[in-house]
């Protein structure tokens, strides 16, 4: 009965499958009590259970909708009689509950493949170690500003399974996908599958091998067919590595900011130092670059990334033009926060990875104060050393270990400050800086040594800089 293993093949997201009897849900969070309520509204019986607590708001949830789950631990005899598990992304495939289950034989899921079974919505599919949130975000912003019938979902915003629930009165949904959803996906199919980059990030769940976490990545491209796209990055060393592992069956449209797409390629992006350019070879919309509100390099992809898709969707190009000029970015990813004696304070929590920081820095013009630190994910930080060179004053060390850290970047910039609480940090970047600085929280690292989450270290930075 177990459905894991190659899920290439013509399936579709569309058909729907024998319904389960008996649902088991691993962790209480946001996409955990989205499936469990999907499962309950599809007239299944459900059990979730969490190893840790699970929060108030959940409970209730759980509570008023009769829904049985236990926290602070898993009981084996309520799990492993059921018919599919559906595993919260946070939770590894090495952990012991769901070794045993795949022993017993019973199928472990992520939430999307679950929900996607009970879906009529077409998706957009979007991946990548950096900017899916923010391309996300964009399609969304286009699509719906275009009049489409869109939700967005995935890792950003309400689980899949919350919006099937709720009613999935959508044409299209787009979804933010980790590569941990992606390793829970078998049967679902992307309609438009987006993959922007692949570099070094959670190798810890990955043994140290970039190659597993890349073919995770690829796992978008699963199931498609010759009506689905899929859109990638030309530029990116490791995709074009990784994609000739794979016989992809969609059409496929690029994005680059160095080699202009082949005479056949309708759909596709090119962006130089002044203009982007989307779909060059059949009816172009070319803007420059300053009319771009997504700034710096990295969003140049992003930019393209998305109107591409709108334009597979035929999205009028004066919609597209407005969208990708107006465009509000998301909370803690390079937000402005405040000016104080001329220093910019600016959140970009949301960098867990060392990549992301490159891009954060890369896109500063003046010199950074570099708020960094967290949890470490098996980080290589020569990647941004000769950015910190060029970039970097001073650095402030925030976690509970910043020995790799500091040994990262020692003599490389005037000053390393350690400190373990965001009120500390924010103060001593404010002490170490200069009219004209910038104040760059942009951690490169997990949060969970000292925060709640990426987006607690971020509101607790904010707080801290408007109480200076």
């Amino acid at each position: 009965m177990d459905n894991r293993g190659d899920a290439s093949g013509d399936k579709h997201h569309h058909t729907q499958t024998a319904i389960a009897v008996r649902v088991v849900v691993l962790g209480g969070g946001e996409s955990g009590v989205g499936a469990a309520m999907l499962a309950k509204q599809k007239g299944m019986e459900v059990f979730l259970s969490d190893a840790g607590p699970v929060k108030e708001k959940y409970k209730r949830v759980l509570s008023n909708n009769e829904i049985l789950f236990e926290e602070n631990g898993h009981s084996s005899d309520q799990i492993l009689n059921a018919e599919v598990i559906v595993k919260s992304p946070g939770i590894p495939d090495t952990a012991a509950v769901v070794m045993r289950a795949a022993a017993f034989g019973i199928p472990v899921i992520s939430e999307i493949e679950f929900a996607a079974k009970h879906s009529k919505a077409k998706f957009i599919a979007i991946t990548g170690s950096n900017g899916k949130t923010t391309t996300a975000l964009l399609t969304h912003h286009i699509l719906k500003r275009a009049g489409l019938k869109v939700g967005l979902g995935g890792n950003i915003g309400k689980s899949l399974a919350s919006i099937v629930h709720e009613g999935d009165e959508f044409d299209w949904v787009v979804l933010e996908l980790s590569s941990f959803q992606l390793d829970g996906m078998f049967e679902f199919k992307a309609d438009i599958a987006i993959l922007l980059n692949i570099t070094e990030d959670h190798l810890d769940r990955y043994d140290y091998d970039v190659k597993k976490y890349a073919r995770s990545k690829m796992r978008i491209v699963q199931n498609q067919d010759d009506v689905c796209w899929f859109i990638y990055n030309q530029d990116d060393p490791m995709t074009n590595e990784i994609l000739q592992e794979f016989d992809i069956k969609a059409q496929k449209a690029t994005i680059s900011i160095k080699q202009k797409p082949d005479e056949d390629r309708p759909y596709s992006g090119f962006a130089t130092d002044k203009n982007l350019t989307i779909n060059p070879n059949n009816k172009p919309l070319t803007m420059t670059i300053q009319e771009l509100a997504l700034q710096g390099k990295h969003n140049l992809y992003n930019s393209m990334a998305s109107g591409i898709a709108a334009r597979i969707l035929e999205v009028r190009k004066d919609i597209i033009r407005e969208c990708l000029t107006d465009f509000q970015n998301v909370e803690h990813r390079l937000e402005h926060v405040n000016t104080v004696y001329g220093m910019n304070f600016i959140n970009d929590s949301k960098a867990t990875n060392v990549n992301s920081t490159w891009y954060a820095l890369e896109s500063m013009s003046t010199p950074v104060v570099w708020i960094a630190g967290g949890v470490d994910k098996g980080n290589d930080y020569t990647q941004i050393a000769d950015m910190v060179k060029q970039k970097v004053r001073t650095i402030i060390c925030i976690g509970k270990d910043n020995s790799k850290l500091k040994a990262a970047f020692e003599g490389m910039v005037e000053n390393i400050i350690e400190v373990d609480v965001m009120r500390d940090a924010v103060y001593n970047a404010y002490k170490s800086g200069e009219k004209g600085d910038a104040i760059l929280l942009s951690p490169a690292c997990a949060s969970f040594d000292l925060f709640e989450d990426y987006e607690d270290r971020g509101r607790q930075f904010k707080e801290a800089v408007r109480n200076l």
